[in-house]
């Protein structure tokens, strides 16, 4: 009896570490998020909020899933070279500016874009910083 339960706890504690093992692209995009919350915090959360709701009139809310998903390409160019067109969310115009951030390196580009698409309700997934130089390339 002794060696059931003893087996009984062994595989157990098996399973359980296994099953809270997380892959290799979990770490990352964790990694990536811890990064990008700190990034957003210092250069983003004044105007977008510290849970995305946006500035009033001024700046937008992140919370949007719809205009974040259909503009994710898009969200290096407007990190790395600011915006001066509005943008419509939930159905509101926004017609600030959104201001420059050219030397955030790609990869603080990319945390930030990890943060805020999984974040204020967004589950976006991972945004590689291999990917920036792209994106960027796209909006010259």
């Amino acid at each position: 009896m002794r060696k059931i339960i003893l087996f009984a706890l062994f595989s157990i504690t098996v399973c359980c570490i296994i099953y809270s093992c997380q892959s290799a692209g979990e770490i990352e995009q964790a990694k990536y998020l811890t990064s990008g919350k700190d990034i957003y915090i210092k250069n983003c959360q004044n105007c977008h909020g510290a849970n995305g709701e946006g500035l009033g009139e001024l700046a937008p809310p992140l919370t949007d899933t719809i205009f974040l998903k259909a503009n994710k390409s898009q969200l290096a160019c407007i990190i790395k070279n600011g915006s001066s067109k509005g943008v419509t969310i939930h159905g509101k115009k926004y017609e600030g500016k959104m201001p420059a951030f050219e030397k955030m390196a790609d990869i603080d580009v990319a945390q930030v874009i990890v943060y805020i698409t999984n974040s204020f309700g967004n589950k976006q997934g991972m945004y590689k910083y291999e990917q920036v130089p792209f994106d960027l390339e796209k909006c010259k």
